[in-house]
């Protein structure tokens, strides 16, 4: 039996400040996965669309204003990472078994590239120009390769290797404007890097806990980070300070802006007794500006 997934959207784009803290929102139940979504990924050509990554093996495409599935592929391996290149055409995912795999969203049945890595792969991202693959691993470093794939060789071509952070490397984050790409760690920190000479700009430290998952708002202004701690951090990136934080009854999996609004889609472990049916729960959480 699918697990429910509501998905919680708003009539109005979120604005931060004192005045802005009302919650007028709606519930949309969206059911398929059978365990946890661990990751998830707007469509960047199309904002109603959604893609999940889930520990049941498969991945599905949502229409988030039907609520209805419209493909699914079942891979090999307990998804955990899932990222689109910009242009909306491939989507990468990633299992727990260190295995990357490429899909076609025009022939979504059917893997463009799979391989299985011999140490830690984390998430996954394109640069905007859709020409760089990251990949951020255990090592605490960040592989940056060519793409497309090498036609030879029908592989992804290393370009650079960063030495970013000291303990694993387990989140990734491209700033939609092209300017800068951020990576969370083990080590509690956001990292912020400029994209043009891959040097780090500056850390963003409220979490505790080790991050899981990082993701910057559609004009590149804010940048959201969760990890085990019950709240999402919501930064400025150009000051580092906190503009909100969102309270959460779990750590949080999963954070994604809409690429058109202010509206971040998150997943967790809703687990606990309390919370019991929440497995394989997904949300969209914004304010009412009015």
């Amino acid at each position: 039996m699918g697990q429910s997934l509501p998905l919680v959207l708003l009539t109005k784009p979120l604005v931060f400040g004192p005045s802005n803290l009302t919650s007028k929102v709606k519930d949309l139940e969206l059911k398929g996965h059978t365990d946890s979504v661990d990751q998830l990924c707007w469509d960047p050509k199309h904002s109603d669309l959604v893609a999940t990554a889930s520990g049941d093996k498969s991945v599905r495409l949502w229409d988030a204003r039907s609520g209805k599935c419209t493909q699914q592929a079942e891979l090999s391996g307990e998804n955990i990472n899932i990222t689109y290149r910009p242009d909306g055409t491939h989507i990468a995912v990633g299992n727990r078994d260190d295995e990357l795999t490429i899909l076609d969203v025009r022939k979504f049945n059917k893997s463009l590239y799979k391989r299985k890595f011999s140490y830690e792969v984390n998430e996954i991202a394109w640069n905007m120009s859709g020409d760089l693959f990251f990949l951020t691993t255990g090592l605490g470093t960040v592989e940056v390769l060519s793409y497309p794939l090498e036609k030879m060789q029908n592989d992804l071509k290393p370009v650079d290797t960063l030495t970013a952070h000291t303990a694993g490397c387990y989140c990734i984050a491209i700033d939609p404007k092209g300017r800068y790409f951020a990576v969370g760690s083990a080590d509690s920190l956001v990292s912020l890097w400029d994209m043009s000479d891959m040097l780090c700009l500056r850390t963003f430290t409220k979490l505790d806990s080790p991050v899981r998952t990082i993701s910057f708002n559609h004009s590149g202004e804010y940048i959201a980070s969760a990890s085990e701690d019950l709240f999402i951090d919501i930064a400025n990136v150009q000051t580092g300070r906190t503009v909100h934080q969102i309270p959460c009854r779990a750590a949080m999996n999963s954070v994604e802006w809409n690429p058109k609004y202010n509206l971040l889609a998150y997943a967790g472990d809703d687990k606990s007794a309390k919370y019991y049916g929440d497995e394989g729960v997904f949300r969209i959480f914004g304010f009412d500006s009015s």
